[in-house]
């Protein structure tokens, strides 16, 4: 056991001095040494409950043979850090949670662990984390937030974001607002749509590391409890037959959650997350698989923000192995591939039927013949640009206007609720990128302002920061080179007639290649606005070309 370089032995005696004074018995020393790592904190809404799901892991860690330690993971909430300085934090933490876990869990010589997460970057960060360590991992997830409910309609967070548009421009009064406020988020767990965190949780159960359920079901529902003892249960059953992340985080593995990205019509953020983790698994991964996929697998689900439908009902309507079985109704996914269930993907899957063939459309009916999500490439977006197609209106697949330029987030925020955007414009926020904001703040501000004003159909978005996976419309982020290294997306003037057609997946502007060679030799940096601390040496190591860092770039991984 790998514990037992801490554990037994002579030379082992200091340390087991230090685990008596834990308080630990004989028994419990002789037993494995599980690491359960918590992302709990009284900060984050998708969070607060966690203390729950690890006291009942700890249990079935327990009533399995094993000896739980809990250890913590630092987690931020995506929704109260948008729209000031504090977003260009949430990203850069992916990095700290994958990093301080590794040296937890080297540290202390763990010999499997439980991860226990929830919200945007933790539970990516902590896959990388589990794909380096590779020791027998097993993920359980918080669990989203039920759907709240606003004059008969059922509402989410970007619901409250684009209340906010709709009081900007008189369309609602502020009592109408306020009931938004006390009611769009009506219970703990991560947001009740199909944004980047309930993404990457029913993204875990593709990749195999999550069991049955660990995406959907509700925070609030006991049913949670009991997966999480299972969940440490089955981490001593992956410990016994030396099942490791590797052995599970295949190649074959990775298209599956790509596969089922496009199905679900999952958070644009799968796009930075998934290649990063991959590559903790030794694997190699790029954008360009992403539209091969797409072409192939067909959009089943349309989740808020893309539809009226809510984390809540793909649970009941039989979650992700399901949508997972539908797909395979067509030969769409590699089944033969080992989990931590023990079984193997099609196995797991076998018998889960389509409860709702609204929520979830059968293989033969879909939302669309490809998938959710799209990779632009072009002349302004030479290596990316990345939409959350199954969120966009059918009118703006294809969009001709012209650029309204802003180099930040809030200059553009501010000329959207100062009436000076109008329909067919293409909104440019530009300097928001890894190296340029730094940190590529993801950003549903201005998504929602334009949604609110009455404009989500008729304008589009683009930027080389994020945009969140709770925005609709056509909003392309994560455009790569970025701004700050001298990127097309630098050289656009206000007025430059921008050309999307996400159909044959191009980004262009029209502007010859004679004029860009001009404006390219004329340009020069722009200063970053932070440049000390975390932030400014994390975006040292994405200029510098760390490899962690770099994968925070579209095209570059």
């Amino acid at each position: 056991m790998k514990s037992d370089s801490v554990l037994k032995g002579t030379q082992q005696a200091p340390h087991r001095s230090l685990f008596n004074a834990l308080g630990l018995t004989e028994e419990e020393m002789n037993k494995p040494l599980i690491g359960i790592v918590s992302s709990y904190n009284e900060i984050v809404p998708g969070h607060m409950n966690l203390d729950k799901i690890v006291e009942a892991v700890r249990l079935g860690v327990a009533m399995a043979g094993g000896n739980p330690r809990v250890f913590p993971a630092i987690a931020v909430c995506d929704g109260i850090a948008m729209g000031h300085v504090g977003m260009k934090y949430s990203l850069a933490t992916r990095d700290l949670i994958a990093d301080s876990t590794e040296c937890m869990a080297m540290a202390h010589q763990f010999d499997a662990l439980v991860m226990v997460a929830n919200c945007d970057k933790n539970v990516p960060g902590l896959l990388i984390a589990a794909a380096r360590l590779n020791i027998p991992t097993v993920f359980v997830s918080g669990g989203p937030m039920l759907a709240g409910k606003v004059k008969g309609h059922k509402t989410s967070l970007s619901s409250m974001f684009e209340a906010v548009g709709e009081f900007a421009a008189g369309k609602i009064t502020e009592e109408d607002l306020s009931e938004y406020e006390n009611k769009a988020c009506p219970t703990c767990g991560s947001c009740s749509g199909m944004y980047t965190a309930n993404s990457m949780n029913c993204l875990t159960e593709v990749l195999g590391m999550g069991l049955k359920g660990n995406g959907t079901i509700p925070a609030v529902y006991s049913e949670r409890i009991k997966l999480a003892k299972h969940a440490g249960m089955k981490v001593m059953e992956m410990l016994e037959k030396n099942i490791r992340p590797r052995d599970i985080m295949t190649n074959e593995a990775f298209i599956n959650a790509l596969t089922v990205d496009m199905a679900l019509g999952c958070s644009t953020n799968s796009m930075l997350h998934l290649p990063a983790i991959a590559y903790a698994a030794g694997i190699d991964i790029n954008l360009e698989m992403a539209n091969d996929i797409s072409a192939k697998t067909p959009n089943l689900c349309h989740l808020a923000p893309a539809g009226h439908t809510y984390m809540e009902e793909l649970n009941d309507a039989g979650g992700v192995y399901a949508v997972m079985n539908e797909l395979n109704k067509k030969g769409l996914l590699y089944t033969d591939l080992i989990t931590v269930t023990g079984k193997t993907v099609g196995e797991n899957i076998k018998g889960c039927i389509n409860k709702n063939h609204e929520v979830i459309r059968p293989i033969d009916n879909p939302y669309s013949a490809t998938g959710g999500i799209a990779v632009l490439k072009g002349n302004l977006a030479p290596d990316s640009g990345v939409v959350k197609r199954s969120a966009v209106a059918p009118e703006m697949m294809v969009h001709e206007g012209p650029a309204r330029v802003y180099d930040c987030e809030e200059d553009a925020i501010a000329a959207i609720k100062s009436n000076q955007i109008v329909a067919g414009d293409v909104v440019v926020i530009r300097y928001e990128g890894p190296k340029g904001g730094p940190g590529m703040r993801e950003m549903l501000n201005p998504t929602s302002a334009i949604a609110g004003m009455g404009l989500g159909s008729s304008v589009a978005l683009i930027t080389d920061g994020r945009f969140s996976g709770a925005s609709r419309g056509a909003s392309i982020g994560h455009i790569s080179p970025e701004a700050a290294v001298g990127g097309p997306i630098a050289l656009v003037k206000e007025g430059d007639i921008i050309k999307i057609n996400i159909p044959e997946n191009t980004l262009n502007m029209d502007v010859s290649d004679e004029e860009l060679a001009i404006r390219r030799a004329a340009w020069t940096p722009k200063e970053p606005n932070i440049t000390t601390g975390y932030l400014a040496r994390y975006a040292a190591m994405v200029t510098s070309g760390n490899r962690g860092a770099v994968l925070v770039v579209p095209g570059k991984i």
